[in-house]
């Protein structure tokens, strides 16, 4: 999704490199990742995503799924002589503490890369930050696609804006119209009343939706904008209601949808409302006991479905966190993998060891470009904009309190 505090995780490298995907051991968050190795050099990779607030599902999903990669590189020895430590920064999901994070990110010799942030509003905060030091970002969660193609992306003119970024999300330019095609040509919907909440995630993705929906021979029955941090919704619901739409399209997270479903179905607006991977988490439950039928995009298929998540999935299990791994914990720890792989990329080109110099940071950065591994969530490997090359997507439904598969695929559009 997105667009979303910072961990920050040592790693020490020396000596020839494998190149595993995964390792075999996981720990409890928080713990130092690794043993003591004397002989170790070390190099942190900050991760960034909300650890507090309305939004925290997603980020300790995160970074749990970061320091359990953490773990699985050293109890493997992924590096001969490489130690990790974990250590966490919070943004709140805002960019104002985003990019104090980067600042302070970047201002630490020891960082060569940095996983996250979780939203994009987040992502433009820090973007020019990381890229002035060559610091590589790569993001577990983000979609809005100027990011990565320019402010020029829909007329075709797209161009990179920095060449530090990356991610492991698909965009929105891919989840917007996936959704309109699902709502107009599966769930048979035609008139669909669209509301966003003006952040750079919510509008974007509402955006793209709205250019397909239509194409495709639907109509709006309204438009309408929200404050994210709003919780009572009468007015809309009202307008909702009067409007005949046979479905809500939203574009925004959790924290608003939970409550804005919730109005609407104790409204009599007896229609499904559908987001993007924004609100495909288990707080949308929580927060809207009515929520059966509703809909979600996320990026990717789900990991339970995958042959290469299910090491990844019994090691989290078995570390212990308390925390869901959520929407984005395969991408997050497939980020962290990439990072790691670029600098053994790196360190493999110089004799077994780490390079110093003001250098550094750009190696690992071009390294990340070539990276190409079979990862948690597939392949991970990166295209001419640092986006990822894998384009699948899934819809989700809520069914029996839980969110159910409802299809997966490929955006045809």
């Amino acid at each position: 999704m997105r667009h979303r505090s910072a961990i920050v995780v040592s790693i020490a490298v020396i000596g020839a490199l494998s190149l595993t995907a995964c390792g075999s051991r996981g720990g409890k968050s928080g713990d130092t990742a690794g043993g003591k190795d004397s002989g170790s050099t070390t190099v942190v990779i900050g991760v960034d995503a909300p650890l507090t607030g309305d939004l925290s599902a997603l980020g300790l999903g995160i970074r749990n799924s970061v320091d359990l990669a953490v773990k699985n590189a050293n109890a493997t020895n992924e590096v001969p002589g490489v130690k990790f430590e974990v250590k966490a920064l919070d943004d709140t999901a805002k960019p104002a503490p985003g990019q104090q994070n980067a600042t302070q990110l970047v201002g630490d010799p020891k960082v060569l890369g940095v996983v996250g942030p979780l939203n994009s509003s987040v992502a433009q905060s820090m973007q020019q930050i990381f890229d002035d030091a060559s610091l590589t970002e790569i993001s577990p969660a983000n979609t809005g696609v100027a990011l990565s193609q320019g402010e020029k992306w829909a007329s075709g003119d797209k161009k990179r804006p920095f060449k530090s970024y990356f991610r492991t999300a698909t965009t929105d330019a891919v989840q917007g119209p996936f959704a309109a095609q699902f709502l107009y040509n599966d769930a048979k919907k035609t008139k669909v009343f669209l509301i966003d909440d003006q952040k750079t995630y919510g509008a974007g993705l509402a955006s793209t939706f709205k250019g397909e929906f239509t194409k495709l021979g639907g109509t709006l029955a309204g438009e309408e904008h929200v404050n994210p941090d709003d919780r009572d919704f009468s007015a809309i619901v009202t307008k909702v209601k009067a409007s005949g739409a046979d479905a809500v399209y939203y574009g925004g997270e959790y924290p608003a949808a939970g409550p804005l479903s919730l109005q609407l179905k104790d409204a009599g607006v007896a229609i499904p409302l559908m987001g993007g991977d924004g609100i495909q988490s288990g707080d949308f439950i929580k927060l809207n006991p009515k929520s059966q039928g509703d809909f979600a995009t996320a990026v990717g298929l789900p990991v339970e479905s995958l042959d290469t998540a299910k090491k990844y999935i019994a090691d989290y299990k078995a570390a212990g966190y308390k925390d869901a791994y959520e929407t984005y914990g395969g991408y997050s720890y497939d980020s962290a993998w990439a990072i790691i792989q670029a600098v053994k990329s790196v360190v493999t080109s110089n004799n077994g060891k780490l390079p110093t110099g003001d250098g550094l940071r750009k190696a690992v950065r071009d390294a990340v470009q070539k990276v190409s591994f079979d990862g948690v969530t597939g392949k991970v490997s990166f295209d001419e904009f640092g986006d990822t090359t894998n384009k699948q997507l899934t819809v989700y439904t809520v069914k029996d309190g839980k969110w159910a598969v409802e299809k997966s695929g490929t955006f045809n559009g």
